[in-house]
């Protein structure tokens, strides 16, 4: 299937040709009419599968085929890493086309945003803190949007994002289009998204599943032990680079220039940081300066880096759907990639259901002790042949979920 099927826009179909864009995903594939259609969608898949497109692409068709004033289309995003992620993809899709977007998130000089809103735009990709702003300085009219749409759900609707989010729902149309998308959905919250959605089309893609490019280790360690297993890790050739994953914002900050310190090109990424440092970081990471990040949940919603080689679980996620999409960072596309997650006694229950779901294909190493022996110690058991370089510059042999790889330790 091919994406002439859905009969874009020529400037459309020019720009997915540019993009190298054969055939849609299956998220694309099974999303994408019924967001055409005008109708309300949640949208359920892995991260990495292309969600992304599947709204974007719609929401330019339908400003494509007949222009109208005013913002007719509103994304909202967790965090400034995503919404810019996000309004890239409006802006290099609607290359060649009148059609005028703008991100709005805080960190950054305000009067700039409102200038850019009052010289008119179609489509707005907003944070909800900095959108609300706006809106209190009557700097944007919502009244004649058509399409609303809250990227990563499960953290829009979480207690500290809610009240925003119904603030801002209540400067939208009552007839609009509505779609949700999102990797993970806690049964918790999944309610609250129902009651925005009307007469819903609920598309699902194995969004609990880990995908089968990931090979997973778990490795059993105290407390104390995790920051000399990490090093030992992280010192190996074939970590090319790393995004490490930790509970809080002062622990994301404090391993980074611990590691730093230990002669990794390390940097961190978390809520404190200003919007500038932010940037730096991960523009920074992106183009190799940093070869390891380490960030907490909520910050890396929004890191799309190709080839990235392995996750780190420094601290173990609160759910498994949190872990599919902290391992969902690697292994995208036609690359492979590797998850190594630190458990300690108090992660048991977590453990159990990922070797439940995921069977053979996790390896389970146990550390009973502080680990201090030096990185050339650490050794590969398993060899993977090496295959022709993947699409996205992984280099390594393919390994797929059911063929997972064990690593020795020495303990």
């Amino acid at each position: 299937m091919s994406f002439s099927v859905f009969q874009f826009h020529p400037h459309l179909t020019a720009a997915i040709k540019t993009c190298g864009y054969t055939s849609p995903t299956p998220i694309q594939h099974q999303a994408i009419p019924p967001v055409l259609a005008g109708r309300d969608v949640l949208g359920l898949a892995q991260t990495g599968t292309g969600k992304t497109a599947a709204f974007v692409l719609p929401i330019l068709q339908r400003c494509l085929e007949q222009r109208k004033q005013g913002v007719r289309a509103l994304v909202v995003a967790p965090t400034r890493e995503l919404a810019e992620q996000i309004h890239e993809y409006f802006v290099q899709m609607a290359a060649g086309t009148k059609i005028r977007s703008a991100v709005i998130y805080g960190g950054v000089s305000k009067s700039v945003q409102a200038r850019k809103l009052r010289e008119g735009v179609e489509i707005i990709v907003a944070c909800p803190g900095r959108l609300l702003d706006h809106l209190q300085d009557k700097a944007v009219d919502l009244r004649h949007v058509e399409t609303l749409v809250l990227d990563e759900a499960d953290h829009m609707f979480d207690k500290g994002f809610l009240p925003d989010i119904r603030r801002i729902i209540k400067q939208v149309p009552q007839q609009r289009q509505t779609l949700v998308f999102s990797a993970t959905m806690p049964r918790e919250v999944r309610h609250l998204v129902e009651d925005i959605l009307a007469d819903a089309v609920t598309v699902q893609i194995d969004h609990q599943l880990p995908l089968d490019t990931v090979s997973h280790s778990i490795f059993e360690v105290d407390q104390t032990g995790k920051s000399a297993l990490l090093q030992e890790i992280l010192g190996q050739p074939e970590i090319r680079n790393a995004l490490v994953f930790t509970r809080t914002k002062h622990k994301a900050r404090s391993l980074a220039q611990a590691l730093d310190k230990a002669g990794f090109k390390a940097t961190a990424l978390q809520g404190n940081m200003s919007q500038p440092k932010r940037q730096q970081a991960l523009e920074g990471f992106k183009r190799g300066t940093f070869t390891i990040m380490v960030a907490t949940d909520i910050a890396a919603r929004g890191i799309d880096v190709s080839g990235l080689s392995h996750v780190i679980n420094f601290d173990m996620p609160d759910t498994f759907e949190a872990y599919t999409h902290r391992t969902g960072r690697t292994g995208r596309a036609t690359c492979v990639g590797d998850a190594f997650t630190f458990a300690t006694g108090d992660d048991t229950q977590l453990v159990r259901q990922i070797q439940k779901t995921l069977g053979a294909a996790v390896s389970i190493k146990k550390a009973a002790r502080p680990v201090r022996q030096p990185a050339a110690a650490v050794e590969t058991v398993k060899k993977i042949s090496p295959v022709a370089p993947a699409k996205g510059g992984d280099t390594r042999g393919k390994t797929r979920r059911g063929r997972a790889r064990s690593f020795d330790f020495g303990l």
